[in-house]
């Protein structure tokens, strides 16, 4: 018996659900590229416009933005791209600290050559886009290793929960990679060390070398957002 066709209010609903993935995945991208930076205001009417969609989907990609931590709706105000404190910024940090932590241990215990060789690729890129001082390019690429490396950790609510933190740090993370000429140099440094103790299988130098990139680029946000208090950040 063949398979009757979805009645026109079904695929009505596939179609916005469609649209709403497209659009919030744009969105994203424009947020975490500082395309659209920290309290930004968005209008539902002209990102339907730009997007040339109809005004449902943006509605819909508004809120599960908001739900992710990118977005906040002020009564009578409107939409805006959210900013989180530097307070907010170093619980995040801290959090990505265990996190990371766990993940380099993982790692260094179950990672296939194939994995290896994709975290071997993204370094190298990264040495190329720090050499060419493309902060666009780092950006993306510096969230790609990351993300990637959480992937092949294998634990999905893990995933879930590193993504969230992760989006909601964008804005640091870029100010923390522009802060100084040495800031893309020495993170990528600091990935090439952590690729080659998963490599080397060794699970405790993995876990604490992931630790202390996650402290210094804490480090290195709190001497962009705060040069006065770049000592102290530092010695954290």
């Amino acid at each position: 018996m063949s398979r009757q066709a979805p009645l026109a209010s079904e695929i009505t609903i596939l179609q916005s659900q469609s649209l709403t993935t497209l659009v919030q995945r744009e969105l994203e991208l424009r947020i975490m590229s500082g395309e659209l930076p920290p309290g930004a205001k968005l209008n539902e009417i002209e990102v339907a416009g730009q997007l040339n969609v109809s005004r449902g989907p943006v509605r819909e990609a508004f809120r599960a933005l908001e739900q992710a931590g990118l977005l906040r709706t002020e009564k009578n105000r409107g939409v805006f791209v959210r900013a989180i404190s530097v307070q907010e910024a170093d619980e995040i940090y801290e959090l990505r600290a265990v996190l990371d932590e766990f993940v380099g241990r993982q790692l260094a215990a179950r990672i296939t050559a194939e994995g290896l060789r994709e975290l071997r690729a993204l370094v190298e890129a990264l040495g190329t886009a720090s050499a060419a001082r493309d902060l666009d390019d780092y950006t993306r690429l510096n969230f790609a290793f990351h993300d990637r490396m959480v992937e092949l950790a294998g634990n999905g609510k893990l995933l879930d929960t590193y993504r969230r933190l992760v989006k909601e740090l964008t804005l640091f993370r870029r100010e923390a990679l522009s802060g100084s000429n040495a800031a893309m140099p020495d993170s990528t440094r600091e990935h090439r060390a952590i690729v080659s103790a998963i490599a080397a299988r060794d699970g405790e130098l993995a876990a604490r070398l992931m630790r202390e990139h996650v402290e210094r680029g804490r480090a290195r946000m709190h001497a962009a957002v705060d040069p006065d208090a770049a000592g102290t950040g530092a010695a954290a």
